[in-house]
């Protein structure tokens, strides 16, 4: 397992519960230690957390993350430290990711975002698994109370740092624990806004699975990252709504679905363009103009929010969205009778050296292939991708 450890004191028990479990099963655990170098101390004390962590037993990464200061400091913070740390369990064999936010996060996590008029799917705060491309991400402590995590630390002689930021009123956060007034998370009105933000959580599982169940009934997902859903084929109910939106979310690879207006509007139009995908005639595809630039295409490279590169290609090479212009200049044999649109949007890998190649289109070649995979691994969820310039489970 890893687990993220800031020096804190939630954290820093979350490690020591983590390397008392890893014990009992025969695992190891590797905590994560993340200098976002936004204050002159933090690369001592993440020196300071690695020491204290491998005092006792617990093998520690400092990550260095420097990020600029700027607007929406905490927000690039968290994400950027999400992602250090889901690269280093990719990169290192962790399917596991442990993080320490408690029923007080929890709690703290409903009201902020009630207060910015979040939907009950918003309204379940935080996850206690979530799966992502690289890691399972765990939070096993949402409902502990941060006393009693302070109290174990206390029991193990340990001193935590404490973050000034934690106490910064300029930050919404800060304001909410305070009105709060409840800083041990053991007060009845944290434990009532933790029973909630879970009643809610139960809620969206339980949409999440109805929602799976209507596309799997009318819907066709395919591996190159498009789907087939004929217009009236969901319905028009609530769950219609929510699979559509789950569905867009799943092409488009954005992190949060579509507004359930704009969903419902586009569910009752039966085709259009929303979070750039398009539906027309029952495709719905990924809009090339709404694609990411070319990266390089080296091992390991993200593309669109939606696609992972594994292994080696030649060098030289870049990856990014097919486009308009060759998508159209493939004769329907080759394009295996998918729209020329569809393949606009999809991934190939062409090197501009050579404008007179042709680009490599994994979803449509055949042969021996190449030493690389193309994974299709959004946010909103997971489908098996192609390996070398083959169709991995052979569907076209």
């Amino acid at each position: 397992m890893a687990a993220g450890v800031s020096g804190g004191p939630h954290s820093l028990a979350l490690a020591l519960i983590a390397q008392d479990f890893c014990r009992a099963q025969g695992g190891s655990l590797l905590a994560l230690v993340v200098d976002h170098g936004f204050r002159a101390e933090s690369a001592a004390e993440a020196r300071w957390t690695a020491g204290t962590l491998a005092a006792r037993g617990i093998a520690a990464r400092v990550i260095s993350l420097g990020l600029p200061r700027g607007a929406a400091l905490q927000e690039r913070a968290r994400a950027g430290r999400m992602a250090a740390m889901l690269s280093v369990c990719a990169s290192d064999g962790y399917p596991w990711l442990l993080l320490g936010q408690h029923r007080l996060d929890q709690a703290e996590t409903l009201l902020f975002r009630a207060l910015r008029g979040s939907g009950e799917a918003g309204l379940a705060g935080m996850a206690a698994a979530r799966a992502a491309p690289e890691a399972m991400i765990l939070r096993p402590l949402l409902g502990t109370p941060p006393a009693a995590l302070e109290a174990l630390l206390a029991a193990r002689g340990i001193l935590p740092l404490r973050d000034p930021s934690n106490d910064d009123p300029r930050f919404a956060r800060v304001r909410l624990r305070r009105s709060l007034a409840d800083p041990g998370g053991e007060g009845q009105g944290t434990a009532a806004l933790a029973e909630a933000a879970r009643a809610f959580a139960r809620r969206r599982a339980a949409a999440e699975e109805a929602a799976a169940a209507r596309l799997a009934g009318v819907a066709r997902i395919d591996p190159a990252g498009w789907a087939f859903l004929p217009p009236g084929a969901l319905g028009a109910d609530r769950v219609a709504v929510a699979s559509l939106a789950a569905l867009v979310r799943l092409l488009s690879g954005d992190e949060h679905a579509p507004s359930t207006a704009a969903t419902r509007a586009l569910l009752a139009r039966g085709e259009g363009t929303l979070h750039g995908v398009h539906w027309q005639g029952g495709w719905l595809v990924r809009e090339p103009v709404a694609c990411a630039p070319p990266v390089p295409a080296l091992d390991g490279a993200a593309w669109d929010g939606r696609w992972r590169l594994r292994g080696h290609p030649p060098d030289g090479f870049l990856l990014g969205a097919l486009g308009a212009a060759r998508a159209g200049g493939l004769d329907r044999k080759r394009r295996r009778g998918w729209p020329a649109r569809l393949l606009a949007g999809l991934p190939a890998l062409w090197h501009p050296g050579d404008p007179a190649a042709a680009p490599s289109i994994p979803a449509l070649e055949d042969g021996p292939g190449t030493p690389f995979r193309l994974d299709f691994c959004p946010a909103g969820g997971a489908i098996s991708g192609y390996k070398g310039l083959e169709n991995k489970n052979g569907e076209r």
